[in-house]
């Protein structure tokens, strides 16, 4: 399942995050509850899980709700939330830790340990941008942020979402055409720090960033366009985000 930021699930964790973040705990538990009994798909039923157990206030309840992800996450078994197995693994040893129980912990910080190798995402990879380039073309690091201009970006960014990369390309700074290029790693890449394990588990958007540069080997034009007021609230968003971006 592709993530899908306007997914009423996904929408109702949102809006539970914001809720906590304004002091009301209860309320929010109560939008994370609602996120749980609306879900019909993996995919929802996973997300809405993952927050659930964080909000439990012992460790045997989140136990139970870490591990109703885990079978979750298992049985979608896809790069939407394959990213988010060794947080999931992690925490479970974690809850198995305070429950003392240390051979259960032990065997589930080494399955977590066993999920942190390089992502396994096959792609295939798009990149963003307002550029007019060809095939062949390389896109290197070294460009200024989207996000802070002043920041020289020390990785290239791009995502196995292709209306990601649509967003990307319309958030761009510059004048030009918007375009969605299909790119290739050249060399190793990691899940993007900045969005991994942030505000949802892993790495849903299937974004990655490589410090070696990537190869154009296509384009596309087709992927679901925001209108002009979703672009002009997603800048709004970002000018007002103010974290510190991992470079």
């Amino acid at each position: 399942m592709e993530f899908n930021p306007s997914n009423k699930v996904v929408q109702l964790c949102l809006q539970g995050m914001s809720t906590e973040e304004k002091g009301k705990p209860e309320e929010a538990y109560q939008l994370f509850l609602q996120a749980w009994n609306e879900a019909v798909k993996g995919f929802e039923k996973f997300i809405a899980s993952y927050y659930l157990a964080h909000r439990q206030k012992n460790s045997s309840e989140k136990l139970k709700w870490f591990e109703t992800a885990l079978q979750l996450a298992l049985k979608i078994n896809d790069d939407s939330v394959n990213s988010a197995l060794p947080s999931l693994y992690l925490n479970i040893a974690k809850c198995y830790d305070e429950l003392h129980d240390p051979d259960k912990a032990k065997i589930n910080y080494e399955w977590s340990a066993s999920f942190k190798d390089k992502p396994s995402d096959k792609g295939p990879f798009y990149h963003g941008t307002k550029a007019d380039l060809q095939v062949g073309d390389l896109l290197t690091a070294g460009g200024s942020s989207n996000y802070k201009a002043e920041l020289k970006m020390n990785h290239i960014y791009f995502t196995a979402l292709v209306n990601g990369a649509g967003l990307a390309a319309a958030l761009a700074k510059n004048d030009g055409r918007e375009r969605v290029y299909i790119v290739e790693p050249t060399g190793i890449f990691e899940n993007d720090p900045n969005v991994t394990d942030k505000k949802f588990p892993g790495n849903p958007t299937r974004s990655y960033r490589s410090e070696a540069p990537l190869k154009i080997i296509g384009e596309v034009t087709d992927w679901v366009r925001q209108t002009p007021e979703e672009i002009q609230r997603w800048r709004e968003k970002l000018a007002n985000n103010k974290g510190d971006i991992i470079n």
